[in-house]
């Protein structure tokens, strides 16, 4: 009795730890969402103000990189933001024609690792009520069973004692 509850102890941890990947990916495609708003603001104002003095972006950069160090210092700046804006939204559009399942799937391969962190640091579990969040539960439940099932297997083999014939024939053969 007590290894069927260690069992289902098991498959009910691992539904409600493999269910929360979807709420993770979610939350993760939010918060990129938001860097990606914001950044795109910026990059909107940059590219008004190059407009404005007659300047197309990469003009604009190379004006700013021509006026002396902290003009210089500012366009390398700007430059890795503007590629972190084109990076970050093609992510974006990326997870956003992407599926759930398949958002959830990339989890572990979030590019952008300083949102991934700090979705995590800001992470708390969901009860997912979405048709994915179920499978990945059901999936997770499966897989917690298994390996907790398993593992008791090995263990109860391990020391499971001799059955009584066996017992029987090795007194009869030492004999």
């Amino acid at each position: 009795m007590l290894l069927k509850a260690l069992t289902l102890a098991g498959g009910i941890a691992g539904a409600a730890g493999l269910s929360q990947a979807p709420e993770f990916s979610q939350q993760y495609m939010q918060r990129l969402g938001g860097a990606v708003d914001e950044l795109e603001r910026f990059v909107a104002e940059f590219d008004a103000d190059a407009t404005a003095v007659g300047l197309s972006r990469a003009a604009a950069l190379e004006s700013l990189s021509n006026g002396g160090a902290m003009g210089a210092k500012r366009a390398e700046t700007m430059g890795h933001t503007l590629a972190r804006y084109e990076h970050m939204s093609g992510e974006l559009a990326e997870m956003r024609g992407a599926g759930a399942f398949t958002r959830s799937y990339r989890v572990a391969r979030f590019s952008d690792k300083e949102i991934a962190a700090n979705t995590w640091g800001a992470f708390r579990p969901a009860v997912p009520l979405t048709v994915e969040g179920a499978i990945f539960a059901g999936i997770g439940l499966l897989g917690g069973l298994a390996l907790i099932g398993g593992a008791l297997a090995v263990i109860r083999a391990a020391f499971a004692r001799r059955k009584p014939a066996e017992r029987g024939s090795l007194a009869a053969t030492s004999a």
